[in-house]
This record gives C-alpha cells, sequence and structure tokens, in this order.
C-alpha cells in the first residue's frame, strides 16, 4: 500500500499550481528547546495554506466530462481556495459551499478567484450535505477535502519535498491534523523511504478524532467539536487517510487554545510569518513532544500549514499568548480589606511581576482580587508561588487553566451583585452571525430572567458568551433540555469558583 501510495506522490501534478515550500530554520526556538528545530512553510502557498496541493492534483486526475460539468466542494476555507485557484488555472466552473461562520478573509479569498461561494449551516456538516444536495441537482463532480487518494497524494509531495530538503537525520516530523490528508500522504511517502523517522500528529485537544480512532481502533464521530481553529475542527478522520494513518503514525498529541496561541507567537518571532491557529498546531505539538519527554539534541520540523486569519484574532491570540506559553498565573486571593493589604501581598509576592490585579469592595471584612502573577516559561513555579501565598496566611484559588476566568471573568471584575438572586450561570458558544442572539432568547421561556449577559468577539467563528438567569423552580430540571433544542454549545458554571468569587 505504501509503495502505491509513493508512486502517485511522485507522479502527482501540483507544481503547476503550487511552490515547493522552504525548511526554514527556527533559531530562537532551536536555542530555547535544545533541539535543532525546522519549520515547512506552507503559508508560503498562493492560496497561503497546503491546500493547493491535494486540491489541484485531484483535478488533474479528472476527464474532460467532469470538468466540463463543473466542481463542487464543502469547505471552511483552505481547501475552498485551494480548489478556486485550481478550478480558476483549469478554466472550470468552480462552487463552493461554505460555512456561515468562516472567517471573512477566506470567503472574500474564494470569491476573487473566481468560484461561487454559497454560504449554509453554522457548521461544516451543514454545509457538506448542501454541496451533495446540489451536486446530486446539478451534475458538478464533487472534489473532497481529504478522504481522496488523490488528494492524500497531493498533500503528500510535502513530505516528499522536506526529505529531499534535509537528507540528513530527522528524529521527527510533527504534522497538523484536521481530516487526516495531509499526515496521511507525509506518513505514507516518510515511512516508506525512512521509517526511523517518527511521525506524530498534532490535534486540537477538542477536535481530537485521530486521536479518539487510534485509541478505538476505528473511526469514531466526536459529539462536539471546537472551532477555535477551524481549519482542523473535523468531527472524524477520513476514511483513506485512517487507513494509512493506522500503521503509519507513532504517536498523536493533542493542545489546547493556549499552547496554540502561544506557537502563533514563536512562528512569528522566528519567521515573522503571521500563522493560523491550525497552521500553528504542529509547532504546539512540537513544544509539547520536548517538554513531555525531555528530548535534547534531536531534529524536529513541524508543518505551518497555513496563514489565513483574521487580522482582528490577533488580540485574542496575544491575550492568550503568555499563558500558553505558562509565563502566567492567574490567581483568586481573599485580601484582609483594611489599608495596606495590597502592599503587604505585593511584599510576598517578591520581585515577581504582577500582570494583573482587578478588585471589587465585596464586605467590610475582606475582599477577593482577580490577579495575574509572572512566572517562569513552562509554569515549573506556579505552584511554588500558590503555596507561598497560602503559607503567608491568603486563601488562593489557582484559575490558570480555568476558560471561564480567562474569557470572561478578568473583564467583568466588578460587577459582582449585592443581592441573592439565586441565578444559574452558563456559557455558552454562539455562531458569529446576524440572528444568532434572537435565536437563542426565542427559545427561552418567557418567565426567564437574565440576571447576566457578557459577550465578546474575538474574531473567531464563534462567540463568546457568559449568561446568568434567574429560573422558576419548575423550569430548573429542564434547563439543558432547553438548550439542547437550541443547538450552541454550552457548559454549566454555576459552580465555577471564578464565578463565585467575582460575580456572585
Amino acid at each position: 500500500m505504501l509503495e502505491h501510495y509513493v508512486k502517485k506522490i511522485l507522479s502527482a501534478r501540483v507544481y503547476e499550481a503550487a511552490h515547493e515550500t522552504p525548511l526554514s530554520p527556527a533559531p530562537l526556538l532551536s536555542r530555547r528547546f535544545g533541539n535543532h528545530i525546522f519549520i515547512k512553510r506552507e503559508d508560503l502557498q498562493p492560496v497561503y495554506s497546503f491546500k493547493i496541493r491535494g486540491a489541484y492534483n485531484k483535478m488533474a486526475q479528472l476527464t474532460d466530462e467532469q470538468k466540463a460539468c463543473g466542481v463542487i466542494a464543502a469547505s471552511a476555507g483552505n481547501h475552498a481556495q485551494g480548489l478556486a485557484m485550481a478550478a480558476k488555472l483549469m478554466g472550470v466552473k468552480a462552487v463552493i459551499v461554505m460555512p456561515r461562520i468562516t472567517p471573512e478573509i477566506k470567503v472574500q479569498a474564494v470569491r476573487e478567484r473566481g468560484a461561487r461561494v454559497i454560504l449554509k449551516g453554522d457548521a461544516f456538516p451543514e454545509a457538506l450535505a448542501h454541496a451533495r444536495t446540489l451536486m446530486d441537482e446539478h451534475g458538478y463532480t464533487f472534489i473532497p477535502p481529504y478522504d481522496d487518494p488523490d488528494v492524500i497524494a497531493g498533500q503528500g509531495t510535502v513530505g516528499m519535498e522536506i526529505l529531499r530538503q534535509h537528507p540528513g537525520k530527522i528524529d521527527a516530523i510533527f504534522v497538523p491534523v484536521g481530516g487526516g490528508g495531509l499526515i496521511a500522504g507525509v506518513a505514507a511517502y516518510v515511512k516508506y523511504l525512512r521509517p526511523e523517522i517518527r511521525v506524530i500528529g498534532v490535534e486540537a485537544e477538542d477536535a481530537a478524532c485521530l486521536k479518539a480512532a487510534m485509541e478505538a481502533g476505528e473511526r469514531v464521530v466526536l459529539d462536539q467539536v471546537g472551532v477555535f481553529a477551524e481549519g482542523v475542527a473535523v468531527a472524524q478522520i477520513g476514511a483513506a487517510p485512517f487507513e494509512l494513518i493506522q500503521h503509519t503514525v507513532d504517536e498523536v498529541i493533542t493542545v489546547n487554545t493556549d499552547e496554540m496561541c502561544a506557537a502563533v507567537k514563536d512562528i512569528f518571532e522566528d519567521t515573522r510569518a503571521v500563522s493560523e491557529t491550525s497552521g500553528a498546531l504542529s509547532l504546539a505539538g512540537l513544544k509539547k513532544y520536548v517538554q513531555q519527554s525531555g528530548a535534547e539534541g534531536e531534529t524536529l520540523v513541524c508543518i505551518n500549514s497555513g496563514a489565513n486569519t483574521n487580522f482582528d484574532r490577533l488580540q485574542h491570540i496575544a491575550e492568550r499568548t503568555e499563558l500558553g506559553e505558562q509565563r502566567e498565573a492567574i490567581l483568586a486571593v481573599t485580601l484582609p480589606e483594611r489599608p495596606g493589604a495590597y502592599k503587604q501581598f505585593c511584599k510576598v509576592i517578591g520581585k515577581r511581576m504582577v500582570t494583573e490585579f482587578n478588585y471589587r469592595y465585596a464586605n467590610p471584612e475582606e475582599a477577593h482580587v482577580f490577579v495575574g502573577v509572572q512566572v517562569k516559561p513552562g509554569g515549573e513555579d506556579r505552584a511554588a508561588v500558590v503555596e507561598k501565598l497560602r503559607e503567608a496566611g491568603y486563601a488562593v484559588e489557582d484559575l490558570t487553566d480555568n476558560e471561564l476566568a480567562k474569557l470572561h471573568t478578568r473583564h467583568l471584575v466588578g460587577g459582582r451583585t449585592t443581592s441573592d438572586l439565586e441565578e444559574e450561570v452558563y456559557r455558552f458558544e454562539f455562531p458569529e452571525r446576524p440572528g444568532a442572539l434572537m435565536n437563542f432568547l426565542t427559545h427561552l421561556p418567557a418567565d426567564w430572567n437574565i440576571s447576566l449577559f457578557h459577550y465578546r468577539n474575538h474574531g473567531a467563528s464563534h462567540g463568546r458568551v457568559l449568561i446568568g438567569m434567574q429560573i422558576p423552580n419548575g423550569d430548573r430540571a429542564r434547563v439543558e433540555e432547553y438548550f439542547n433544542e437550541i443547538g450552541y454549545r454550552f457548559w454549566k458554571e454555576s459552580d465555577n469558583p471564578a464565578y463565585r468569587l467575582f460575580l456572585s
């Protein structure tokens, strides 16, 4: 099977549209982590993503009759741009169905390359279903984003270039994983020619469909998929990729939002390239691998898979970067309500920088403060900071890994109520489109009172919303039934310490 794919990769028609991208050394990262780190620059493709390789190769295999029918695809962005460019070069009509949550930069890029864009649904499955309906109605030729041997072969040319560009020792190659087309192609080529090289997949921890499949021994469908890294937000690994992956991939690493944001910064500092979050995914996994394994002096390659991100997302990415590097601890600390208490607290902290300090008067005896404290990279001394404060007599709650604290509480400190509301608090992800809030409110019973509402747009495909509600006793058992009917992702936060200490 590997030989078959290697032959397809070697004969793949990609360079009529794609470029051979550089394998760039990352000197800052290499010095920092004690390894030889290289970044494969797929962000330098004409469509700013590796997806042009698979899309063009698949298009090149079509018959004249299939091309004459026009092509169609469902995509959240990068595959769409690759297909639009491929179709334009070949003079073929292209229709792309995209979820309504797709970043505007990707929608416009597809239109500028001559494809017709149809926005449908709030997630990829809805867009895909509509694309297949249109295919049946109009006879379009469907071009899959990853689950196809010709697409896999096109993406596999990335692995071919890596081995040609660095013929010497390589210990591991880190590959971002969504549907699996890229890692399947890279792993097939690398393992056939250089089986000693480890191929490691990297997934967002809230979209880890490959990890779930590897653990189960078969493809599974995730109940929910996180969309922060929309380029890899896939609920099920592709069938054709998985057939290859389960025999060729050595390990799968998952990373969180903060780790991806930190990797975006790392890539920028070494290359001056602004990666999208899914593009920085493999570097985040590489860093985690080094930290967990203690690797030293190894040659490690990661693939920057794309750079299609909205500019206004960078604010949120920058905000989360320090946490991703674990350079900051977020703490809830109870101080005595008396003059000089903050000064005494700073004395206990010592020479560490206080990066954030939020306070609201609560009662005559004590105050709850929301504090950011600088710690060593990697957060190795975070526990020591907490212990030092507790030894000094302070009540401390570590909120560094608390999503509610990072997304909402730090912006709401001071909004604490003085009355007993008996509210229930939930955190939601709303699709970032007109009517999403109205849809939510329409489904709520008329006698539910909203007592807290916080929303902050981060330039992402989904808005993050915190809502407090006073719910009649008769409805309390059915709260989540109502929310399930609406269809937005949600988390109950009524018992979250970040809420209890600062907002209740």
